[in-house]
């Protein structure tokens, strides 16, 4: 599974806003619903925070995969955005958190839910290419700079 096959342009926001870990979950929420499809920005929400409340999604080195699973969605949906400033994430190495990739998978789909967090990890491995996504400035900078690195990996 690669990273190209999940996100879309339109999934993609340069500039967070929010200051704090529920902002966040919020506007992550935002690029992931589709109220057509049955996702509302408040379901979502509520998936990912009910993740969250597991354990922080924040995984260190400025990266956190905020992920669950849905009942009604039918594909994987991947967004990605990114903060600037950076946030407190409860992440593991207590840094603040810039990078986010947002994931929710179908209820049942178990399996590829964790192939794509797998393919998410092993692109953002390289701590050189988590630095160039935190200093990219635009929307288009950001989707290219990952879909090079997807196919590079």
């Amino acid at each position: 599974m690669m990273i190209a096959e999940l996100l879309v342009p339109e999934r993609v926001q340069a500039n967070l806003l929010g200051r704090t870990k529920d902002e966040v979950l919020d506007e992550l929420a935002q690029l992931l619903a589709d109220p057509q499809a049955g996702r509302s920005k408040e379901k979502v929400a509520a998936v990912l925070r009910e993740r969250e409340r597991l354990n922080s999604t924040a995984i260190g080195g400025g990266v956190a995969i905020p992920h669950g699973r849905m009942a009604g969605v039918s594909t994987i949906t991947l967004g990605f955005a990114r903060s600037a400033a950076g946030v407190d994430f409860d992440s593991v190495d207590q840094a603040p958190t810039h990078i986010f990739f947002a994931l929710l998978a179908p209820d049942d789909a178990a399996a590829q839910h964790l192939k794509a967090l797998a393919r998410i990890s092993r692109v953002l491995k390289d701590e050189h290419f988590r630095e160039r996504l935190k200093h990219l400035e635009t929307h288009q900078e950001l989707c290219d700079a990952i879909l090079e690195e997807d196919a590079r990996v």
